[in-house]
């Protein structure tokens, strides 16, 4: 198994994730050749060098936005614009929708889209509930300016390229002080990353200065299975991304990449309840709240309890980073008392992802292996779904082509 471990001792920031990424093997090139691919791509340049930060080697990812009146120095890996500027924020203001619209029309391939708007989410439901707002009319301020779209979009074209198994966090420093943003002079951390971070270990105050951005804990919250401080696999390279800033510790995010021998192994959190007391109906309202409050699995079983009463066991599979929110979902939302839990560990095969170009569209496949073999496979279900609804055929007619190519 293929691990990825952010060491945020300094916290992470959306420039800091992409020169820790690339620093651990993802090609400058692919990336720049694949941020090409969106329609804002004349507004920026991206510019990636090697430094150093209090003695250690590591890479530097600016993003330059494009103005008429000046050029920039260095083109080492740069996308190829000519008029810029070494402003590293705008202050155009997006909604969720006109970023997605960015994403959809670009060529990015299925999996890089997802996952994009997904870390988008993060941050519109951390600024709707901060600013007392829908997510539909919540502008961005900082993460809607070109430079934290490409931070973002980055981030998931490079998380796509590493094809890890699975990605693991230590504790996150915030930093301390203010900061100022689009509001004015703000504590830190701001109010959008402390919402974003809520149930995620952190540390406050090893510097006086905000060490993780909203952008950086979006990326964070998305992507991450487990948030730990102990690690337990062999690492096999070790990256560095550079921040701006100068601390008294260094300002860099440590990346590993790490392996794990045998098959895929996994410690999650099984929940469980008795129901016989709740109206029926309910039961698909809250499968929905479990799902989007980060449940890998729901189901339900028919039982029978005491006094031969009916009722309904309902089970819900978790790992650590959602398991405070979904004990509250099951004890707010059911007529539950009490709930049980216990540890359970997965094995798995490994997997590889890829993504097949047919007639009607590309369409990601997790592939399963055993010994390195490919024993079966799976595309992506909602992928095959919408792809049908657009070309007005049946579903099975996508699932014969796909295995007619492989």
């Amino acid at each position: 198994m293929k691990i990825l471990y952010y060491d945020c001792f300094a916290g992470i920031s959306g420039d800091m994730n992409l020169g820790a990424l690339i620093d651990l093997g993802v090609d400058k090139d692919y990336l720049i050749e694949e941020l090409n691919k969106l329609t804002i791509s004349q507004e920026f340049k991206i510019k990636i060098q090697t430094k150093q930060k209090m003695g250690i080697t590591g890479t530097k990812v600016d993003v330059i936005l494009e103005n008429k009146h000046g050029h920039v120095h260095g083109q080492e890996y740069e996308h190829k614009h000519e008029h810029t500027d070494t402003h590293t924020h705008n202050h155009e203001h997006r909604n969720l929708n006109s970023i997605y619209k960015i994403i959809d029309e670009s060529n990015l391939n299925e999996n890089v889209k997802k996952l994009s708007k997904d870390m988008f989410l993060a941050v519109a439901k951390a600024e709707a509930k901060v600013h007392g707002k829908s997510i539909e009319k919540v502008h961005f301020h900082e993460v809607g300016a070109v430079d934290s779209i490409v931070d973002i979009i980055g981030a998931a074209i490079c998380i796509d390229n590493l094809k890890v198994d699975r990605i693991m966090s230590s504790t996150v420093e915030l930093g301390g002080g203010f900061v100022k943003c689009a509001h004015g002079i703000i504590p830190v951390p701001a109010p959008a990353t402390t919402e974003i971070l809520t149930n995620i270990p952190i540390h406050m105050g090893k510097v006086n200065s905000e060490t993780t951005t909203p952008t950086g804990a979006a990326i964070l919250k998305t992507i991450v299975n487990e948030f730990t401080d102990k690690i337990d696999f062999k690492i096999v390279k070790i990256g560095y991304g550079l921040g701006t800033k100068d601390f008294e510790i260094p300002n860099v995010l440590r990346a590993f990449l790490g392996e794990v021998d045998d098959k895929v192994k996994d410690v999650q959190t099984m929940l469980e309840i008795n129901i016989d007391d709740m109206n029926s109906e309910l039961f698909g309202y809250i499968e929905d709240k479990l799902f989007e409050n980060g449940a890998l699995d729901v189901y339900k079983t028919p039982i029978i309890m005491k006094k031969g009463r009916p009722a309904i066991k309902l089970s819900v599979l978790v790992d650590s980073t959602s398991l405070h929110k979904i004990e509250n979902v099951l004890l707010v939302e059911t007529t539950t008392l009490g709930l049980r839990k216990y540890t359970v560990e997965k094995v798995m095969l490994d997997r590889e992802f890829i993504t097949l170009s047919t007639k009607y569209g590309d369409i990601p496949i997790k592939k399963g292996l055993l010994d390195g073999k490919v024993i079966k496979m799976k595309p992506e279900y909602e992928v095959c779904k919408r792809l049908a609804t657009e070309h007005e055929i049946p579903i099975r007619t996508i699932y014969d082509e796909i295995y007619k190519l492989t």
